[in-house]
């Protein structure tokens, strides 16, 4: 019988058991899928641990890419043996699983399944942070958190690609070289510059009009104060911890500031959306704008192991687990 990475309770990365599960034939609007790679996300961790609660046991993974074995009745889109791609919902952590038709996508020629399941999640995050949370342009000036992660990367390249000139922001010295290859015209080492004194000076006191923020706790603050009057704060993530609450009216003596707490599965809710950001990710990637970096490669029954790097900040780029 096929493998998963299942966990009984909350807690760190020992809770995560390898186990044998039945798979069951697909229903109407399902298709089986036998896992070729599945992508490592910061997400995965809030579900272990329970930040984010999840229903127990739970198998944990949020994106993976493989080859459809077999398809429910009245499935149309997709035949046996098709390459596909998925994000959402949970559940990835499998070497054969059932999905939902409405969450999957075929991968486009040219497009490797490891690239597939590496980016989908940070891909698509990337995508509605700077195609539709703030439409990032020609000649805007922005901030990004944790330039050298997984949406870091990602999110640069496509920021620079659309015209805008990056400020990344890193946790070491030795990640200031890798954030400057993704696209980051200005690195902001945190654990010994002010980010925002740095800010002011490159953009000569303005500020800059959006923040993507997936560090949380640590960065809120700060980032608010990178922000020109009227600017957006996009807090994505708590890689930090999460974030106390705020007295709102801060975002008023700020200078009128917006704050959002955006989420993957609101911006792809319908399949629309979801066709539409994987078809611009895709695009970005096969024309090269955007390069899906691969620095990590775990079995997938060593998904504790990746989870235990992935905590201590040992990973850069991306993170596939291989069935």
């Amino acid at each position: 019988m096929p493998h998963v990475v299942r966990i009984h309770q909350n807690g760190g990365p020992e809770q995560m058991k390898w186990e044998e599960v039945a798979v069951a034939e697909p229903g109407p609007g399902e298709v089986r899928v036998r896992n070729t790679a599945v992508g490592l996300n910061y997400i995965d961790t809030y579900h272990r641990s329970g930040l984010y609660p999840m229903p127990l046991p739970l198998v944990l993974g949020s994106e993976g890419a493989g080859v459809v074995e077999a398809v429910g009745p009245k499935v149309k889109e997709f035949k046996v043996g098709d390459r596909v791609a998925y994000a959402q919902p949970i559940g990835a952590y499998a070497e054969v699983l059932i999905r939902p038709v409405a969450r999957l996508v075929k991968i486009p020629a040219g497009i490797k399944d490891e690239t597939a399941a590496a980016m989908m999640l940070k891909g698509m995050t990337a995508w509605y942070l700077c195609r539709r949370t703030y439409r990032v342009k020609k000649g805007d000036t922005i901030v990004v958190h944790a330039a050298a992660g997984g949406v870091g990367q990602i999110l640069c390249q496509w920021a620079r690609h659309l015209g805008a000139t990056v400020i990344g922001t890193v946790g070491s010295d030795e990640k200031v070289a890798l954030a400057k290859k993704v696209g980051c015209k200005h690195v902001v080492v945190m654990s010994r510059e002010n980010l925002p004194e740095r800010v002011k000076a490159i953009t000569k006191g303005k500020g800059v009009p959006v923040v993507y923020d997936g560090v949380g706790k640590d960065t809120f603050m700060a980032s608010l104060d990178c922000l020109s009057p009227l600017g957006l704060m996009a807090s994505f993530g708590n890689a930090s911890g999460a974030v106390a609450p705020v007295n709102i009216g801060i975002l008023a003596q700020k200078g009128s500031l917006f704050l959002t707490r955006p989420t993957l599965v609101t911006y792809t809710s319908a399949r629309e959306d979801l066709l539409t950001a994987t078809r611009e990710l895709f695009a970005v990637v096969k024309k090269g704008a955007v390069k899906i970096t691969i620095n990590q490669r775990y079995p997938l029954r060593e998904a504790a192991q990746a989870h235990r790097d992935l905590e201590s900040r040992k990973t850069t780029g991306s993170t596939v687990l291989l069935p």
